[in-house]
């Protein structure tokens, strides 16, 4: 990490000229040196004081903030952290942004005194001849930002411990840095799924879809936060649909060009950083009238009680409610079919994940039965981990919703238990 110190700006006194209206004198008007910023937050000239208190409040709780200023752009910037080597300060960066309630930080770069954008040489390939060096301008990286309000980081901080189930602990590694020829395309060129909580900056675990845009279909489901190399759709126009999930948020949709993707970073969604492209998905919460499936919840055959594998997913809804005590949801049970069987229904000692001998109940009853009390035995979970019964509406459909025909080789997934938000 480089050494840098703050040069200090000689002021011009008051007498000899007017400040424009609403304009204050900055305090300190400390320019930065040369170097790559991890920046969390930017403020106007004539904001210092703002600056101050949110690098105070970051420093309070921990993050060792500082703030400067940008005298070609009359900006100060709030950054954590700041390094000579680009790839570092990337590095780090991202560090940042996982860690949560920084999903925004970005690298500035600053050149004697003044912000610019870096470029990066690209050597011809080994053992070809007559390969000219190019060089690839990563435009992405030096963000235009405009100015932040004070954070109130205490309640960052809250909503982060309570939101820890959807924290990213171990660090996710850089790809190795390779020799990039241009053009840059999905098929010389990794990407990264970033999914985060558009709120509080959390890394989410989710997954997004990858469909051939032309022909509507989809090429596979990859996991988010991750360098991933993107399939070929094999089409004339090369245009993929990316959508992006995670459960008990809405999805996000972005378009990507497999061929010309370069051309792609100019939205606000893509970056083209060294050797992979980073495609943001800033999701946020269900509101009233969504539903979402709770597809990884399971239950025994003919029971209403779960195997424990759902507990993942659970904890997910969980957290949702947690988060947001306005939330009020309706649990709707389906089954495949509408045919009569027995029903084993959990015990007095509430084990909801396993089914014993001596602590089940065993009855008769109709489908519709067996889905109310699959998802009325969700619901006294929820209670039992502390939420409000009154926040939670029970409605069993049994066969009357069905997704497929019950012989089909879909059948299962008739079988559901779906997550609609009444209130919020």
């Amino acid at each position: 990490m480089a050494r840098f110190c703050f040069i200090g700006l000689l002021f011009v006194a008051l007498s000899l000229f007017q400040l424009p209206k609403g304009w204050s004198k900055p305090v300190q008007n400390a320019s930065l040196g040369k170097g790559y910023y991890i920046v969390v937050a930017a403020y106007l000239g004539n904001q210092e004081n703002f600056a101050k208190k949110y690098s105070d409040q970051l420093n309070v709780d921990g993050r060792h903030s500082k703030y400067g200023f940008d005298a070609a752009r009359s900006l100060y910037y709030v950054y954590l952290d700041f390094y000579s080597d680009f790839n570092e300060s990337i590095q780090q960066m991202l560090e940042v942004r996982k860690a949560g309630g920084f999903a925004d930080a970005w690298v500035r770069i600053i050149k004697d005194g003044a912000e610019v954008e870096p470029v990066a040489e690209v050597k011809p390939e080994p053992k070809k001849q007559e390969v000219p060096v190019v060089v690839a301008k990563q435009a992405a990286i030096v963000e235009e930002k405009k100015a932040e309000p004070v954070v109130d980081v205490a309640k960052v901080e809250a909503i982060k411990s309570e939101t820890k189930a959807d924290s990213v602990i171990v660090a996710i590694p850089n790809p190795k840095p390779e020799p990039v020829y241009l053009p840059q395309t999905l098929k010389n060129t990794q990407a990264f799924f970033s999914l985060y909580n558009a709120t509080n900056g959390t890394v989410l675990d989710g997954e997004v879809e990858v469909i051939d845009t032309d022909r509507s279909r989809l090429i596979s489901k990859m996991k988010a936060n991750s360098y991933i190399s993107l399939p070929d759709p094999k089409s004339k126009s090369g245009n993929l649909t990316l959508i992006g999930s995670a459960f008990g948020y809405r999805k996000v949709q972005h378009e990507l060009n497999y061929f010309n993707t370069e051309a792609d970073t100019v939205k606000e969604e893509v970056d083209l950083i060294g050797n992979y492209y980073m495609v943001k998905f800033d999701l946020s919460r269900m509101s009233r009238g969504d539903i979402a499936t709770l597809y990884n919840v399971y239950f025994y055959n003919d029971a209403a009680v779960m195997i424990p594998e759902s507990k993942y997913e659970l904890n997910k809804l969980l957290q949702m409610l947690n988060e947001n005590p306005k939330y009020k949801i309706m649990l709707h049970g389906h089954t495949n079919g509408n045919g009569r069987g027995k029903i084993i229904y959990v015990g007095p000692e509430k084990d909801f994940f396993n089914i014993t001998k001596d602590d089940v109940v065993k009855e008769s009853g109709s489908a519709k039965e067996l889905s109310g009390a699959r998802a009325t035995v969700i619901k006294e979970w929820l209670v039992s981990q502390g939420i409000d019964a009154k926040r939670i509406d029970v409605k069993a459909w049994g066969g009357g919703r069905m997704l497929h025909d019950k012989n089909s080789q879909h059948a299962r997934r008739n079988v559901r238990v779906e997550v609609e938000v009444l209130e919020n």
